[in-house]
């Protein structure tokens, strides 16, 4: 009988299941790929897997739940780099834009998850409704820190371009809304 994996190996193959289920789960939709491609693109066995986390849902959502963390903490990064508060705000359409045009951008995930499994799977819904609603309350801050007194505006602003580069294959979208935010600003003062 095997010693039972260490704490360490633990965290390896979870992070080696996510990493994979990730890449297949954005390259090819969640229903398009099986378990048995994520046992071979992680190399861990099925039961390992299941042990990891029982059930496919489980596992979407910790691809979400991780990816959001990284997606907001690479947003903020690239906002927070800005001094004005203006700027910051311009520069999360601009860090959108170099997203879209990044090789192999498919959209966003949680959409592309929500649009697959919808409120069939609440542990997903649930990691699509934070990861939305945590987006969200970013650009709420930054637009209020600009001047904005109604957020929404950006955020569907966002949104928008986010679905439409994915749809058009095309980054321009968030250069328009870039624009599109830049007169709200204007009329703000």
């Amino acid at each position: 009988m095997p010693a039972p994996p260490t704490e360490e190996q633990t965290r390896r193959d979870g992070e080696a299941l996510l990493d994979a289920a990730e890449a297949l789960f954005y390259e090819k939709g969640v229903r398009a790929v099986g378990m048995d491609e994520v046992r071979a693109a992680s190399g861990l066995p099925l039961k390992r897997i299941y042990r990891l986390h029982p059930a496919k849902d489980d596992l979407v959502a910790a691809v979400l739940r991780r990816r959001d963390l990284r997606w907001r903490a690479d947003l903020a990064a690239a906002v927070e780099a800005e001094s004005e508060p203006r700027a910051r705000l311009l520069a999360a359409f601009d860090w959108l834009g170099r997203w879209f045009a990044e090789p192999g951008y498919r959209g966003c995930a949680w959409i592309n998850a929500f649009g697959e499994l919808g409120p069939s799977s609440p542990a997903v819904l649930a990691e699509v409704r934070a990861h939305k609603t945590a987006f969200h309350a970013q650009l709420a801050a930054w637009s209020h820190a600009a001047g904005l007194t109604d957020p929404s505006p950006v955020q569907l602003l966002a949104e928008g371009a986010i679905v439409t580069a994915a749809i058009d294959a095309d980054p321009t979208p968030a250069h328009r809304a870039r624009a599109t935010v830049e007169v709200l600003l204007d009329a703000a003062r």
